[in-house]
Order: C-alpha cells, then sequence, then structure tokens
C-alpha cells in the first residue's frame, strides 16, 4: 500500500513538471519568435546588426520616456513625406552648377576689383594730366588775350577746385579801360575775341597741323581783324590755317588766296592769287 501511495505521488509530480517544461517550451518558443522580430526590425529599420547594435546602444534608464521619445521621432520622419531617392543626383547636378557660378561669380568679382584699380589710377592720371594742361592753356590764354586787346588781364578758373574733373570752369576778363563783372557785359566783336584768344590759347599747347577757320573773325571791327590777322601769321610756324573769310585785313596776311566766281551763271570759277609772287612783280618785298 505504501508503495502504491509513493508511485501514484511520483506520478502526479511527473505530470506537474511535465505540464511546466510544456509552459517553459511554448513561451521559449515566444521568446524565440520575438528576439527574431526584434532583429528582424533592426536590420529593416535601422540597417543594423545585432553585433553593431550593441557597439552603438546606449543603456534606457527609462524605457517609457524613450518608447515616447521613439515615438516622435517616428512621426518626424513620417511627417516629412516619401522619399525622394532622386534627391543625390539632383543634389550632385545643382552643388555643380553652384560651383560652377560660384566660380564665374569670383571671376567677375575680381575683374570688377581690377577694372576698378585701373579707373582709378586712369582718374588720377586723367586729373594730373588735365590741372597740368589747364594751367598750360590758362597763362597762353592771360598772354594771348593781351596780344589781342592790346592789353588788359584775363583768366581761367575753376568752379570746383575740390572736384576738379567734375568742375566747371568760369572765364573772367578785362579789357583794357573797362570794369567787366560778367562775359554779357561784352559786345559781340569782344565776344568773339576772347572765344578766338581762348582757341589760340588751347591751340598752343598742341598745335595741330592744319586748321581750318570759317568767318571767325566776322563779328571784329577792322583794327582788331588786323590784330587777329597778325596773331594768325605768328602762329603759322607749326600749323597751316585755311581761313575762309570776307574780311580785308585777314585777306592781307594770307600767302595764297582762293577766291570763286560765277562769270556764267550756273558756273563756278576758282581763282588761285599768290601774294609773295604778287609783292615780288610790284617791288613791294624784297
Amino acid at each position: 500500500m505504501e508503495l502504491r501511495a509513493r508511485e501514484h505521488e511520483k506520478s502526479a509530480e511527473k505530470e506537474k513538471i511535465g505540464h511546466e517544461l510544456a509552459r517553459l517550451e511554448e513561451r521559449k518558443a515566444n521568446l524565440q519568435k520575438e528576439y527574431d522580430e526584434i532583429i528582424s526590425r533592426l536590420w529593416e529599420e535601422y540597417e543594423l546588426t545585432r553585433r553593431e547594435a550593441e557597439e552603438i546602444g546606449a543603456k534606457i534608464e527609462n524605457a517609457a520616456q524613450a518608447q515616447k521619445r521613439l515615438n516622435e521621432l517616428k512621426n518626424k520622419i513620417k511627417a516629412l513625406g516619401s522619399v525622394n531617392v532622386a534627391a543625390v543626383e539632383e543634389y550632385k547636378e545643382v552643388s555643380e552648377r553652384y560651383e560652377f557660378m560660384k566660380t564665374q561669380i569670383e571671376d567677375v568679382e575680381k575683374s570688377r576689383d581690377e577694372l576698378k584699380k585701373l579707373i582709378g589710377e586712369l582718374t588720377h592720371q586723367m586729373r594730373d594730366l588735365f590741372v597740368d594742361r589747364f594751367g598750360q592753356i590758362n597763362e597762353n590764354f592771360k598772354q594771348t588775350f593781351r596780344e589781342l586787346f592790346d592789353g588788359g588781364t584775363a583768366e581761367l578758373t575753376m568752379s570746383a577746385p575740390d572736384d576738379i574733373l567734375n568742375s566747371g570752369i568760369d572765364i573772367s576778363v578785362q579789357p583794357p579801360g573797362k570794369i567787366i563783372t560778367h562775359l554779357e557785359s561784352l559786345s559781340g566783336g569782344e565776344k568773339a575775341l576772347v572765344a578766338i584768344a581762348l582757341y589760340f590759347a588751347i591751340m598752343k599747347v598742341n598745335p595741330p597741323p592744319f586748321c581750318v577757320l570759317d568767318e571767325i573773325e566776322a563779328a571784329l571791327d577792322d583794327v582788331n581783324v588786323d590784330r587777329f590777322a597778325a596773331y594768325l601769321r605768328r602762329m603759322n610756324k607749326n600749323t597751316q590755317f585755311i581761313v575762309i573769310t570776307h574780311r580785308r585785313g585777314s585777306m592781307e596776311e594770307a600767302d595764297v588766296l582762293y577766291g570763286v566766281t560765277m562769270q556764267d551763271e550756273g558756273i563756278s570759277k576758282l581763282l588761285e592769287l599768290r601774294v609773295s609772287e604778287i609783292e615780288a612783280k610790284l617791288g613791294m618785298k624784297q
């Protein structure tokens, strides 16, 4: 009887252990399945193996808070929308275009800086050259004015000496025996003679080989015409003057006279008269 009781006891214990073993086997299978799902998801979502995940993984102190943070990040990623698989190529193209345009801009800015430097140098040279030539013209104008007006004073001044290249030029003249406050106070002949004096003053700085004057002395009286013609004679050392004129004083100082006549209607004829030959024939010049 005792052995029978022990047999029943051991059988019950064996059955109990069998149930426990079955439960543990089932739990093992569930844990293995969960493990496999975690490993699979780790690779699918993060492209990480277990070893790599263990190397970079950090210890989680608060699982709930970590899960909340994970959900937040997932929602932000989802809000970004679908992934543009062509973005890498597009970025490459845009990056190359950007680098090209950046190089072009740098070249343009470099050229701009070089041009600004060149403009500054040219402006400085222009200012120096203008000041030098202006001084020469001013001195020539003073002398030419005295000779043409037989006295008096004249001067050129800059209205804005601090900004030479943009400055205007003022003309101040005082014919002999007159007090002039403004050029408009001069007579028409005097204005013309002032303009002639200024023109000759400019010519003296850089004399041209030829100069054509078209009735430039038309407004002058006979005395001033004679002074003009005499001064023209003194200036013909470096310049040959071709003068269109109706004034006798200018003609008398010419070396060669050309006249256009119309003896028959509609038919022009050119006449030439060399003054030196006529003077020699008439015995007026030795």
